[in-house]
């Protein structure tokens, strides 16, 4: 011991580690007596040497003693340990996270004594325990997520397949039905999923328009009465004198949070009643601070867990998303979207006693005198939708069963349709006759609806000029942004009502001609140069006629090759007859493919000369056909 403090003393153990002071750094014995510490206990609230002479474990909550002196025992026997973790007591008795690299100074200056280099973790073990609690919230977000999901898709399955078999006309009606209710639940979850998304990257989109709080809040009582009706609950509004105005905001984002609320009421109340009430908590000029209480008599919520149910994947316990179901995302949604307009979301609740939420909002009073509260949905039944005969619709899915929900709205519509399985055939027929708008799927294989995108917005026109509408199922901002992008113009998420895809027709509805498309052939070039020499006219189409299938041959088996080169070179070789045949488009489409490959730039090649040699196909037939007349 003596030779042991002669050297601490003596200041040699500076040797063996570095004090820069930023770790704490103790010298102790094999009894974990301590005989020096730097500094660094200063922001552990003791002061220099004041450790001295005192037992290293005394500075540790006692329940983690044993493990410690363990581990302890074996760093005496080796020559080096690291990354032991321990608890060290500070002087108000907080607890910090500390691990220790102990230097044995028996293997390096024949004494028993440790160097114990002692970084704290506390910040890290705080963030790793938050990540675990994270995990855990996300973990059984998932499994409720799963379960949510397979249950309406379940139904869906099980119901369709009883339709297959012989049933009556009721027995269809009442499995139609399941499966619209089915369809609608899992719409809701996958929305909750999305609108958190937009909210949390700042893009969810906000109106500022004149609306009838009146009208707002009896439709949303009628919309939920039926269920309150079963259930044998009394759901009533009530609305203050003061605050039946038209009012300047977002009434969609406002209906958002207060459907969520009743609807929630309605879920967990059994018996008694919900009242939904709306008054004036306070006037500033124009603006009115509107308060907004759903009041239930329903099982309430532990006073312990009512700061956690606005939080992201919570509920109350989760055996009530088992009971009851749900993305425990609800709340959270209601509050940003709260949060957003500059209100405030509150509860107060008694277990088995029932809940009132209360939002606060502040709301400008219109001048509009105008009211809406007699007024009826805009919801147009889909045999009344009018029709957009002669609109021209290339429809690209690969999903069949997509293809023909699409497909035959579009169909009783009236519209002229084609389809493509994915984006090469969607360039395919692209190149074969033009359209007035074109939905495009995103995911696809063979060619996805991005890379499609930007090939046709490359190309030449007027075939660059076709909106294009998406139809994605990865609905998050992200994506829309992405499709935007890619040159699409407008984006529809899957799955859509035929009235949202109608919505969206009108935007792009034209006045097409209904004509064919315009031929590809002009022998004005050759009948000029010929000074119209009828028969060097007729000699040159037959000379096309007779070498193009080989050249259009060539440049496909090449291009199923990846032999890029070789497509160059070929079409090289009959750019020059396009021009002689006045086919300008497809002699733009082959200069471009000449110029992507020797850019190297090869990954839309196939899809271009796939398109090219399309329109020579047509070109061909084309010119048999001018064979033919003369």
């Amino acid at each position: 011991m003596k030779s042991l403090q002669s050297y601490v003393s003596k200041g040699r153990f500076y040797k063996s580690v570095v004090d820069d002071g930023s770790d704490l750094v103790f010298v102790v014995d094999y009894e974990g007596n301590i005989l020096y510490h730097n500094a660094a206990v200063r922001d552990l609230g003791y002061r220099p040497g004041s450790l001295n002479g005192k037992s290293f474990f005394d500075f540790m909550p006692s329940e983690g003693v044993p493990s410690l002196r363990k581990q302890f025992t074996r760093c005496c026997r080796k020559e080096f340990s690291e990354a032991i973790e321990f608890e060290f007591l500070t002087k108000s008795g907080e607890r910090r996270h500390y691990e220790f690299n102990a230097i044995n100074l028996r293997h390096q200056e024949g004494l028993d004594g440790l160097i114990l280099d002692c970084r704290d973790i506390t910040q890290r073990k705080k963030l790793a325990l938050a990540l675990i609690e994270a995990q855990k919230a996300k973990d059984l977000f998932l499994a409720n997520i799963s379960h949510e999901i397979r249950t309406p898709v379940n139904g869906i399955v099980g119901m369709t397949t009883l339709l297959s078999q012989d049933t009556t006309p009721q027995e269809q009606q009442a499995y139609l039905t399941a499966i619209r209710a089915a369809a609608e639940n899992l719409k809701v979850i996958i929305n909750d999923i999305l609108d958190l998304a937009a909210i949390e990257s700042g893009k969810m989109q906000y109106e500022q328009i004149d609306f009838d709080l009146r009208y707002l809040l009896q439709t949303l009582v009628d919309t939920y009465r039926p269920q309150a009706v079963e259930k044998g609950l009394a759901l009533r509004l009530e609305l203050d004198k003061d605050a039946d105005r038209t009012f300047i905001g977002d009434p969609v984002r406002i209906n958002q949070v207060l459907t969520n609320l009743v609807g929630n009421a309605l879920k967990f109340t059994h018996q008694g009643h919900i009242l939904l009430r709306c008054t004036v908590a306070k006037k500033a000029g124009k603006t009115y601070l509107l308060r907004f209480e759903v009041e239930d008599t329903g099982i309430g919520i532990p006073a312990d867990k009512l700061s956690a149910i606005f939080e992201s994947f919570t509920q109350a316990d989760a055996s009530i998303t088992r009971k009851y179901g749900g993305t425990g995302l609800g709340l959270t949604i209601a509050r940003q979207l709260v949060s957003v307009q500059n209100g405030t979301i509150a509860v107060t609740s008694k277990a088995g006693k029932g809940s009132t939420f209360t939002v606060v909002l502040p709301l400008p009073v219109s001048s509009s005198k105008k009211r809406s509260a007699d007024a009826k949905p805009a919801i147009t039944p889909l045999n009344e939708l009018s029709s957009f005969q002669p609109l021209s619709v290339l429809l690209v899915e690969d999903n069949e069963i997509n293809r023909l929900y699409a497909g035959s709205l579009l169909k009783k519509w009236k519209c002229r349709v084609e389809m493509a399985e994915n984006g090469k055939e969607a360039i395919e027929k692209l190149a074969l006759q033009t359209f007035d708008l074109i939905l495009m799927d995103v995911q696809m294989p063979v060619m996805d609806g991005y890379e499609a995108t930007r090939i046709i917005r490359s190309g030449p026109a007027p075939g660059n000029q076709v909106p294009i509408l998406a139809l994605t199922a990865n609905a998050s901002v992200r994506d829309m942004d992405r499709c935007l992008e890619a040159g699409m113009n407008e984006c529809l998420s899957k799955p859509f009502t035929p009235e949202q895809l109608f919505r969206q027709l009108q935007k792009f509805k034209t006045q097409p001609s209904g004509k064919q498309p315009a031929r590809l052939i002009n022998l004005a070039y050759l009948e000029n140069a010929s000074q119209k020499d009828t028969e060097f006219v007729k000699t040159m189409v037959k000379a096309m006629v007779s070498s193009l299938p080989d050249s259009i041959k060539s440049i496909r088996e090449q291009s199923e090759r990846k032999n890029w080169q070789q497509v160059a070179a070929n079409v090289h070789r009959i750019k020059s007859s396009l021009s002689m045949l006045g086919m300008e488009e497809s002699r733009r489409n082959a200069a471009l493919i000449e110029e992507m490959v020797y850019n190297q730039q090869t990954e839309r090649v196939g899809a271009l000369a796939s398109a090219l040699c399309i329109q020579l196909d047509r070109a061909i037939e084309e010119l048999r056909s001018l064979e033919s007349l003369n």
